[in-house]
Parts: structure tokens; sequence; C-alpha cells
């Protein structure tokens, strides 16, 4: 088959790629990559290159790129019934199968999921519930988020406030004014080295509740956080932080959304994070691993409490005015129930946990006595190793060195090893797909360790 030569000339002429540096792309000092073919972890572009990759697209191709199964599922629904809309109470054999199964996995006080398309729009749903809820509780004053600094929600007006990181807040007029943001919980980056993780959880809980006193208990209506902090440093909550924020939350009558969009449907060894880490949520936003991006679909999980809340609003008010055209698609429906199958039959999560847990101690035992590596966590199949200008100072490299993707270019350069800089910290972000072998991870690790040797020495 004859390639199309002028693809590249085109991309850079008509294509606005997201987080981007648009003007290095149009004038072709940033790669430019078409990925043609993918299987298990590896993708393949245009040119040839096979890659490992060791971040699952955006952490979310979870049960691995080129699965029949879901490609045949995906054939066969958009022959039977290509689109149909989920308003005034119509549905799909899949949407309602796959609502089913979703709550089949979910937390036991999970009532309903709504279904949207990604991540970011499951997260503006969520909000827009938090504050129905309050209008339909007679409580209009109660209608401020509370985020962590470091977390990540989306990229929307409202879940780009809720996002913690500069990156999408800078020239955007975001945060808005009904999001506040308290202390990440991300113990290597504390600000006072001498707090123990028991000490430094009481001052996430002291800032926590300092803030809630500050604006009022009566204005505050919910708090959203990743059970494990994603884009932010691949973060794992130091030991006892969940209790100790759902106490707080508890007491002031603040509803918890867990956002499982990347930790959801098995990513950390267990099916959902809440389950993972004790928490309660009352909504839970779902999306990456619900289809492993073979098609776009997010959801809204909500608990009982909220449920009867909406009942009562719709009684009272009327129909419930929110839907997009695409809720419930029954393309991406059909390619969520063959996803859920395929993990279960697969045994991808316990494979997840095996293997995950094995990526994380390689990666520790090749890399921990470098003196750049600051910091060496994970947890299931998700790793990150954090780059420090000098590690007992704990002193951190110059944004504008660029460490973390130089490691990373080297990666792909050297071993043709797809890992992530992540955004903010010169830190290198692993989530490979759910079927990734232990020869896999000796694969990347090994690719690790001659990069950050290549970069640092």
């Amino acid at each position: 088959m004859l390639k199309n030569d002028q693809l590249d000339s085109w991309d850079r002429e008509n294509f606005f790629h997201p987080s981007t540096h648009l003007a290095q792309h149009a004038r072709g000092q940033s790669a430019s990559r078409v990925i043609s073919t993918a299987s298990g972890v590896h993708i393949e572009d245009r040119d040839g290159n096979r890659l490992l990759d060791a971040f699952a697209g955006l952490y979310c191709v979870n049960v691995g790129y080129g699965r029949p199964e879901i490609a045949e599922a995906i054939a066969a629904q958009a022959h039977e019934l290509a689109y149909y809309h989920s308003y005034a109470g119509h549905g799909t054999e899949a949407s309602i199968t796959l609502a089913k199964m979703v709550l089949d996995r979910a937390p036991a006080h999970m009532s309903k999921v709504y279904f949207g398309l990604g991540g970011s729009d499951a997260n503006e749903t969520n909000v827009k519930l938090v504050w129905y809820y309050n209008n339909v509780l007679g409580r209009p004053e109660k209608k401020k988020i509370i985020s962590r600094w470091r977390g990540y929600h989306g990229s929307g007006l409202v879940t780009g406030s809720l996002t913690g990181l500069e990156l999408f807040h800078k020239k955007f007029d975001l945060p808005l004014s009904q999001v506040l943001h308290t202390e990440a919980p991300d113990f290597f980056r504390r600000k006072d080295q001498s707090q123990t993780e028991a000490q430094f959880v009481a001052h996430c809980v002291a800032d926590l509740e300092a803030m809630i006193a500050r604006e009022g208990a009566d204005t505050i209506a919910a708090f959203i956080g990743e059970p494990l902090l994603g884009t932010g440093g691949i973060v794992p909550p130091p030991a006892g932080y969940w209790p100790a924020i759902q106490a707080v939350l508890d007491a002031h009558d603040i509803l918890l959304i867990a956002d499982e969009v990347v930790t959801g449907f098995g990513r950390l060894g267990s099916m959902f994070g809440s389950d993972h880490y004790g928490m309660k949520p009352d909504i839970m936003a779902i999306a990456k691993g619900l289809t492993s991006a073979y098609a776009p679909l997010s959801g809204s999980i909500v608990s009982d409490k909220i449920w009867s809340v909406l009942e009562k609003g719709t009684d009272e008010f009327g129909p419930f005015g929110h839907g997009w055209t695409y809720s419930a698609h029954p393309i991406g429906a059909a390619a969520g129930v063959a996803n859920l199958k395929l993990l279960d039959d697969l045994n991808l999560i316990q494979n997840a946990a095996e293997v995950g847990l094995y990526l994380n101690q390689s990666m520790t035992e090749a890399l921990s006595d470098h003196p750049q590596v600051g910091d060496i966590r994970g947890e299931g199949m998700l790793c990150a190793v954090e780059l420090v200008k000098d590690r007992d100072s704990r002193s951190f490299y110059d944004p504008a060195d660029k460490i973390g993707p130089q490691v990373v270019a080297k990666m792909l350069e050297q071993d043709k090893v797809i890992a992530r800089a992540m955004p903010q910290g010169d830190i290198l972000g692993f989530a490979p797909p759910f079927c990734l072998t232990r020869a896999d991870v000796d694969t990347v690790v090994a690719a690790t360790q001659r990069a950050v040797k290549a970069v640092l020495g």
C-alpha cells in the first residue's frame, strides 16, 4: 500500500493538536509521528518503528492493543444500530448491559451510572449533580468544590479549574471562583522534610480543616480527588490519608467525588481505587479503563444517597435538564461490554497487580542508588521516577532544563520505549497495558536506566 507522503505537511498545516507547543509544531521543530498499527503493548508508526508503549496511550489502553473481541463488538453494534440517543428513557441493549456490569463491579452503595464521552465531561456532570443536589435540598449557598494542588480532573472550564496544575490554568482565566485547592498528598514534596508520614497526613488534614473553617462548611459542597494522583506525578497517598480526609468530609456534610478515570477498572491491581484505599465516595468518575480507549465513553456513578435526592428533584421540578447527544453511545457501550468481559476472562487485573509489583520493584532495584533519582513510587500498574538536582538537599532542576523530557526522548531514541514526561516536575511516568509481561518490564527498566545514565551520567 502506497503511503500518503503529504501527511506530514497536512498535519502541520491543518491539525490542531492538544497539549502541544503549537508554534514549534507548525514550524516543524517538534516531532510529528503518525501511528499506523498496534498489538499488545506495542505500537508501530508509518515509518516502521515498533515502540513499546509503557504508558498505554494516556493510561487508557488497559487490555492492550489489537483485541479482536472489542473490534468485533464495535463492528457488530455499528451494523445493528450505530446510534440512538438515551434521552427520555431510551436505551440500547449495550448501554443497559454495560450499566449493570459497571454497578456489579462498583462499591455496594452505588446506585446508577450516567454515561458521557470522556473524563472531562464526567467531572462536568459531577459538579452539576452536586449543585443540583444542594439546590433540591434547599442549600443554594453550598456550592464550592475543594480540589487538590497537583490533581488532574479535566480540561474544561470547571474541570480545568478543578485540575491543580499550572499548565491548565495559565492564560485560560482559570480557576473559576467556585473552586478551591488544598494541599496535595505528595509526601516526597512536603515542605517540612522533618515530618513523618503520619505527621504529613495530619498536616494535610489541618490544611483542609482550616480551609473549611475559613470558607464556612455551609458554602462547601464537595471534595474531589483521585485515589492516587495521576498526571500530577503518579503519587500514591500516604498511609492513612483517605480515612482521615473522609472523616473531615463526613463531619462537615461535604460530598466526596472519587475521580477514578485513571484508577478505575484495575489500574491499581484492584477494580477501583476507592476499594483499594477504603474510600466511600458519593460520586465516582470513570472513563479510560471503561473501554480501554477502543471507543470514547465515560461515566458518573452516583450513590444511593445522591440518587434519592435526584429523584426527589425531578418530582418537584420536572425532568432532569442535563444530557449530551452522545450520552451512552451504543458503539462506546458495546466496546465497554467487550472490554470488561476481557478483563475478567484474561485475568488482567490480577496480572496488573503482579506484574505491576514486579515493575515497581525492578525500577527501585535498578535506579534507587543513582544520585539524581529522588523518589521511585507506584502502585499496581503505575510507576514514577522523580529526578532531582541533589538528593540530599532535595533540590530540583530548573524546569527550563527539561531533564525529564530529555530522558524520555532518550528512551525512545535508544530503546524504542515510550514513557511520559509528567507535566509538573522532572518525573518519568509509566502506566503500561495490563498485558505487560515480566520480559517487557525488563525492557522498560533497562531502557530507563540507560537513558538516565545518558542524560545525567
